[in-house]
């Protein structure tokens, strides 16, 4: 039997200029939980939020990082961008608001509903942010 350490760990850089990649990271992370046995809900839960967070760090930050920890009882989603950082984060958390110019919305991006399903999807969400500096949000799912 292979032994796996205490946590496993992912880094993803999220590429700022191409939508058609945004939401690889969740993709490779939802295959590998898939590998180690996770439940369908533990999984769906995980891709729900790291994508929206991607999509988020696409239209606002010109990309980012995804670090992902896998721990005996969490699973960790760490999201950091140098955007522009978030205003009103009590604005931005809801439902239907959004700050994505109408070439994003085209696109079918930009509805509002990023950080709420961030939100919805996960057991715990901080976020910090600081304008013209860029956010960090952390996220967990418990095990």
């Amino acid at each position: 039997m292979i032994e796996m350490p205490d946590t496993l760990k992912f880094h993803f850089d999220v590429d700022g200029s191409d939508f058609s990649s945004a939401g690889e990271a969740s993709v490779v992370v939802k295959k590998k939980l898939r590998q180690l046995g996770y439940p369908a809900d533990i999984i769906r839960k995980v891709s729900i939020a790291m994508y929206e967070g991607e999509i988020n760090m696409v239209i606002h930050a010109n990309g980012g990082t995804a670090e992902v920890e896998i721990h005996e009882n969490e699973i960790v989603i760490i999201l950091s961008d140098h955007g522009p950082g978030i205003p009103d984060v009590n604005l931005a958390m809801q439902e239907g608001y959004s700050t994505a110019r109408e070439n994003i919305r085209v696109l079918g991006f930009g509805a509002g509903m990023g950080l709420p399903n961030m939100k919805k999807y996960t057991d715990y969400m901080k976020i910090d942010t600081k304008v013209g500096e860029g956010t960090t949000i952390t996220m967990k799912v418990y095990l």
